[in-house]
């Protein structure tokens, strides 16, 4: 289920009252709180199913607390999408730049191969004072309100990964902790003996890498294990289990595998989850829907075959590709088709889609449907899956058959 946080607690309303990250900086906004902040972000995150970091696109500085913030997500990485909002207060080509300076700068603190996946648009109400990228912040924002509502789906998925992310942390502490008691004295020096293993965690980290062939990626950060272990008594740790570490193995390599079949045969037998409310209902309808009048959608509520204003330039060119009977070849078609330099696997779509009742070669109508799905693609739009029946050209639509 998709759920969210709405608790009397008096964290929460910190969180959204006092501050969000980056106006104070440092131990003033510690202070102002009165609590660690990225501590209750790293409790969120490792229970959340998405993560949105919000930039403005006229003001992009990451604060040292921001900084600190973005970093306590670290195995998080997944979860993490980025919103360069109010993008509409920067021409196109300043938002190029934001948008390679905000890459730049999140490179520092995200450590992840990754490309971050980044939602540009204007997330408010105003009126857009540059509508030159109106298409891409619609498009955008559709994207993005997309990937929210799909959450539901993967949520089991994102468990069953917290789960093997959990196992393998527990395998790498248990190889540290036995490999801290068994280097302990049994008598003398062992105060010394601790601040020294302590010390040398890095080299330790290497060491249990090698010799068990681990991922450094799976062990802990090196910091903050030295920080635990400053308060801990190395001589009440447990020695190493190998049946327990065999346990913890197969079910890595066996259960989840059966775990994820399971997932799966449950998704295909249950309806589809969807995130509903608010901005979620009622966007899509009326002429205000993504795309709506634009692309493949260009004239679906018209009465006229909207590829009609055009066809008188398409007729001329095809009565040079030489008809006969009224239809030109694939061959001549292709001639001409391919001159549009869009690659064969598009232009072979184009044809399926154009070629109304599948005789091979192409009326006039026919062709004239080919130009304007070519005209679509070039300018930035998708080709439909299947040819909406607005675009049939009028020559090849079934008539209506009227009841007796």
């Amino acid at each position: 289920r998709f759920m969210c946080s709405q608790l009397p607690n008096e964290v929460l309303k910190s969180i959204s009252i006092i501050d969000s990250p980056g106006i104070l900086s440092g131990e003033k906004q510690r202070i102002s709180r009165g609590y660690d902040f990225c501590q209750v972000l790293q409790w969120f995150a490792e229970r959340v199913d998405r993560i949105i970091l919000l930039f403005d696109a006229h003001k992009l500085d990451i604060s040292d607390e921001f900084s600190e913030a973005i970093k306590s997500f670290r195995g998080q990485d997944d979860k993490i999408r980025v919103v360069l909002n109010k993008a509409d207060q920067v021409d196109t080509q300043q938002l190029m730049r934001v948008y390679g300076a905000l890459m730049w700068s999140l490179g520092k603190v995200i450590d992840t191969p990754e490309v971050l996946r980044v939602y540009i648009g204007s997330f408010w109400a105003h009126p857009l004072r540059n509508t030159d990228n109106r298409r891409l912040f619609e498009a955008e924002a559709q994207d993005l309100f997309k990937d929210i509502q799909s959450l539901p789906q993967k949520a089991a998925v994102r468990k069953l990964n917290d789960l093997i992310k959990r196992a393998r942390l527990a395998k790498v502490h248990a190889y540290i902790i036995s490999y801290l008691k068994k280097e302990m004295p049994s008598v003398f020096g062992k105060e010394n003996k601790k601040k020294e293993l302590i010390n040398k965690l890095p080299e330790i980290y290497i060491q249990l890498q090698r010799e068990y062939h681990i991922s450094a990626g799976d062990f802990p950060e090196v910091k903050k294990m030295q920080e635990q272990l400053e308060n801990c008594d190395f001589t009440k740790f447990h020695s190493l289990k190998p049946k327990l570490i065999e346990t913890v193995d197969n079910m890595l390599a066996n259960k989840i595998a059966s775990l994820m079949s399971l997932i799966r045969q449950e998704e295909s037998n249950m309806p589809t989850e969807m995130v509903h409310g608010g901005a979620f209902d009622g966007t899509m309808a009326g002429p205000f829907g993504h795309g709506y009048g634009e692309g493949a959608k260009e004239g679906a509520d018209e009465e006229e075959w909207v590829v009609a204003k055009d066809k008188p330039a398409y007729d001329e060119i095809f009565y040079t590709l030489s008809p006969i009977n009224g239809k030109i070849s694939g061959i001549s078609a292709k001639k001409e088709m391919v001159t549009s330099k869009l690659p064969n696997s598009v232009l072979g779509k184009i044809w399926k889609l154009a070629d109304c009742d599948g005789d091979g070669m192409l009326d006039d109508e026919e062709f004239a449907l080919a130009k304007h799905l070519i005209k679509i693609k070039l300018d930035g739009y998708e080709l439909p899956g299947t040819l909406p029946s607005h675009l049939v050209p009028p020559s090849h639509r079934k008539p209506f058959q009227t009841a007796e």
